[in-house]
């Protein structure tokens, strides 16, 4: 299969194929937080949020969600779906942390009720900004009747992953999820991984992801193959 470079993000690398409906996700071994201003590398990183994604895919389409992913082709290559991806990061919060602690009086660790859901602008230009519905609307990113798709997808994948983490004793206080349309239907795109979400050990409490990265915390690796041992262990067999 020929392969030419399309993108190169912040940890991935879009290729195009022969076929234009397809493309080629490289999960690579770069670590960026603060809108990259800070910048790592971590052994094994990709393969880890690679076959991480893939298996958490695979269990979201069959409970019903449609995604971009197609096959693992390689340890870090990942066939998806070419989709027209909608500008909005979706991130739906279960436990108060991070920069939403920082914005509003609540204590990290705060229990939500309810998830809470909030929309920010895919845009590194800007910032990442959160986004209203008539911000978004009249930036044109999406439809009313999108965003109400868009909720509606992620409060059901939230529900699906809670669950499932928790059976492999995993606390999941939030996510980051991005989408695309194609063919008139909206799809589950990017990633879902230890750059994605938060995961919290439900044992300590200690954290499992990029959080470890961004403030110095402790061993990055250590926490991603702990994840991956929990979610993927037959990688490891």
């Amino acid at each position: 299969m020929t392969r030419e470079e399309l993108y190169s993000g912040k940890a991935k690398t879009i290729y195009k194929t022969d076929n234009p409906e397809i493309l080629i996700a490289e999960f690579r071994n770069s670590l960026t937080a603060f809108n990259g201003e800070k910048k790592g590398e971590m052994d094994k990183k990709g393969y880890y949020n690679a076959h991480i994604s893939k298996k958490l895919f695979e269990m979201l389409e069959s409970e019903g969600i449609r995604t971009h992913y197609i096959e693992m082709i390689f340890d870090i290559d990942m066939l998806i779906k070419k989709v027209e991806i909608i500008k909005i990061e979706v991130i739906v919060r279960n436990i108060a942390a991070g920069s939403i602690t920082k914005k509003y009086p609540l204590k990290e660790g705060t229990i939500f009720k309810l998830p809470v859901i909030v929309f920010d602008f895919k845009s590194d230009e800007y910032g990442d900004p959160m986004l209203n519905d008539d911000i978004a609307l009249a930036l044109g990113l999406a439809t009313r009747e999108e965003l109400t798709i868009l909720r509606k997808l992620a409060l059901r994948i939230n529900e699906l992953l809670l669950i499932y983490l928790d059976e492999r004793g995993i606390i999941l206080p939030d996510l980051k999820l991005e989408f695309g349309r194609k063919d008139g239907e909206i799809l589950l795109a990017d990633e879902i991984s230890c750059d994605t979400c938060r995961f919290w050990d439900k044992k300590t409490g200690q954290s499992m992801d990029k959080d470890i990265f961004r403030f110095n915390k402790g061993d990055i690796s250590k926490a991603y193959e702990k994840v991956a041992r929990r979610i993927v262990p037959e990688i490891f067999e």
